[in-house]
């Protein structure tokens, strides 16, 4: 298939992952009602903890909580991309990727393999210093494999969140020649202002593919705020859309001739 109709979606999800699903439902019906094939969500969408402890509504195979996700697949005929969830294990908790089929198939599964550290110290315009020490490795075990995935003959890299500070693991979907890569994301506001853009379309260029980055915005939950901005970026490096800070959809069509005319004009 040379054309994708894909579905960029960004929501403020919170700890109650029935509100959560209610409005994922509600955008995913609206996705497929402008034409989309394929929808990507952001990183921890069905519930979102505080930072300190994992939500207590973990992700098994097959059980309640898989299932409600499964589920919207079905419910809205769209493929269901990127996303992450808090997924347990007997070794530990995840943040995995499960991607569907619209027929509520698993299409291949990715745990994060970087995980977030950040030591923020910000100022605020009354002159408050304001600390926030952040290690995502408090709670979940890091993953240790890159996943392509093929999606009505599109080759998807699946990447979340930290991951895109990391261009030699990025290489690995260079190399393979990807069509899209897409990052699940919850940035922080510090770190998205000040690197977000930059890096997203410096990954887009370096593959000469397109990105897609769908991302929580907002206040998740007390002393939980996050940037928002869900883009989609050409091969080029040219930003498509950008949802800044609200919650909603936006649906793009995506070639894969602007792929192969990039990658015409700048040989690597």
């Amino acid at each position: 298939m040379n054309e994708l109709v894909v579905a960029n979606i960004q929501v403020s999800s919170t700890l109650d992952y029935k509100s959560n699903l209610k409005k994922i439902k509600t955008y995913l019906t609206q996705a497929k009602e402008e034409g989309a094939q394929v929808a990507f969500l952001p990183e921890c969408f069905y519930s979102i903890s505080n930072g300190r402890a994992p939500s207590p509504y973990l992700v098994e195979w097959n059980n309640e909580h898989f299932d409600n996700i499964k589920q919207l697949a079905i419910d809205s005929g769209l493929f269901l991309i990127g996303g992450s969830v808090a997924f347990k294990t007997d070794e530990g908790i995840l943040n995995k990727a499960i991607n569907f089929d619209p027929q509520g198939n698993v299409i291949g599964s990715y745990d994060k393999c970087h995980l977030f550290s950040c030591d923020i110290t910000t100022v605020d315009e009354q002159g408050n210093t304001k600390h926030k020490k952040i290690n995502e490795g408090d709670i979940y075990i890091a993953g240790n494999d890159p996943l392509i995935i093929d999606v009505l003959g599109w080759k998807i890299g699946i990447a979340i969140c930290f991951d895109l500070r990391y261009p030699s693991f990025l290489q690995y979907y260079y190399d393979k020649k990807v069509d899209l890569i897409t990052f699940a994301s919850a940035f922080t506001v510090p770190t998205g202002m000040a690197h977000w853009h930059t890096l997203l379309r410096a990954r887009a260029i370096e593959g000469q593919c397109y990105v897609v980055a769908s991302a929580q915005t907002g206040e998740n939950n007390p002393g939980i705020h996050t940037f928002g901005h869900s883009l989609v970026i050409n091969p080029w490096g040219e930003v498509l859309s950008d949802l800044k800070e609200l919650e909603g959809v936006s649906i793009k069509r995506l070639k894969k001739s602007k792929i192969s005319e990039t990658r015409s004009r700048v040989i690597l």
